[in-house]
């Protein structure tokens, strides 16, 4: 398989000089910036606020390094996981001609995204098991074919992806290939990070929305090769993450321990869940599960869902996504919200 970034890359993309901000022709130390129009005298909440944030993120890069393992030169730092889908649609499919291919039932946005972009895509189901279909993949797969999206663990089946067969999709496609990771943490599997510079079309994508519990910050990653990651900070808007969001940010990476305990409270949290809920009659099957939540199949799906949201209980109904008929989403809570959950479930049975 022949990788060569510069035959995926749109040709406007290849042209695109950059915005360059105020903060990028700049390098050293200073004291007084008089340089981006900002107001010098502060702001009416928190005084330094009246200040850009650093385009770059270098000290989150520095931070996420050291945690991933990764150099800071691999860590693209988004507005959300959701601008780095975004970006890379913008950087390598051309609207009206190119196309990617996508694994239903999945995450959702990748096919608003395509939409937004004008690109086409093309639908490879999983199969019964929610795993992937590899000839029917290999069959649809074009010259126009830029990027491949899996999401392991996928949203909404919450299994992880056999590592066997998303290595022979890395190994066979010549374009893009982006694993979408954002419930890796509660999943035994490894991450594909490690794997950067033996895939030089892989691309990661991770969250601290999940396990990290900073899901109001919006803020999400992608790793991959430089090359890719060029192309990605030409697009991305100069100060995409907001100063408040980097300072908080910080303080919770140097808290890895706390988000560990919460990472093995929730597995056993789900653990026990998937066992009682087996108990409750109205459930048909509990879907194994790698992510912080459960994929419950149940009788007659929408009025549970009804009379859950009637309790107060708010989980996700869908039976309208392919291959997850009479399903519900279940987020693993607390303790307690589990309880209730459990005991409404019961009343309806």
């Amino acid at each position: 398989m022949q990788f060569n970034i510069n035959d995926l890359l749109r040709e406007n993309v290849k042209r695109l000089v950059p915005y360059s901000s105020a903060r990028d022709e700049f390098s050293g130390e200073a004291k007084i910036f008089l340089d981006a129009n900002e107001n010098s005298l502060g702001s009416p909440t928190i005084k330094w606020y009246n200040r850009y944030p650093d385009p770059h993120q270098r000290q989150l890069k520095e931070k996420l390094s050291a945690i991933k393992g990764v150099s800071p030169k691999n860590i693209f730092i988004g507005n959300g996981s959701d601008e780095c889908i975004d970006i890379l649609f913008r950087a390598f499919c051309n609207p009206g001609k190119d196309n990617v291919i996508i694994c239903p039932p999945t995450y959702g946005m990748y096919e608003v995204s395509a939409h937004i972009n004008d690109v086409e895509v093309r639908k490879i189901p999983l199969l019964e098991d929610f795993q992937l279909d590899l000839v029917h993949m290999e069959n649809r797969v074009d010259d126009f074919t830029k990027i491949i999206w899996l999401c392991s663990p996928n949203n909404p089946t919450g299994n992880a992806l056999n590592r066997e067969d998303v290595e022979t999709v890395l190994n066979n496609f010549p374009g893009i290939v982006v694993i979408d990771e954002a419930y890796i943490n509660f999943s035994r599997y490894r991450s594909f990070v490690q794997e950067l510079t033996e895939y030089p079309n892989l691309v990661v994508l991770q969250t601290l929305s999940k396990a990290w519990g900073l899901a109001g910050l919006r803020l999400g990653m992608a790793f991959a090769s430089e090359e890719i990651l060029a192309a990605c900070n030409k697009i991305k808007p100069p100060y995409n993450v907001g100063q408040a969001t980097q300072e908080l940010v910080l303080k919770a990476l140097d808290r890895l321990d706390e988000v560990n305990d919460m990472i093995r409270i929730l597995v056993e949290e789900r653990n026990i869940m998937a066992e009682q809920l087996l108990s409750v009659s109205i459930v048909e099957r509990v879907y194994p599960s790698d992510a912080n939540f459960l994929l419950v199949k149940v009788k007659d799906a929408r009025s549970v869902y009804e009379v859950l949201v009637k309790d107060g209980i708010v989980v996700r109904d869908r039976s309208n996504v392919q291959l997850c008929d009479n399903c519900l989403r279940i987020t693993i809570g607390n303790p307690g919200e589990n309880e209730a959950l459990l005991n409404s479930l019961k009343k309806i049975s």
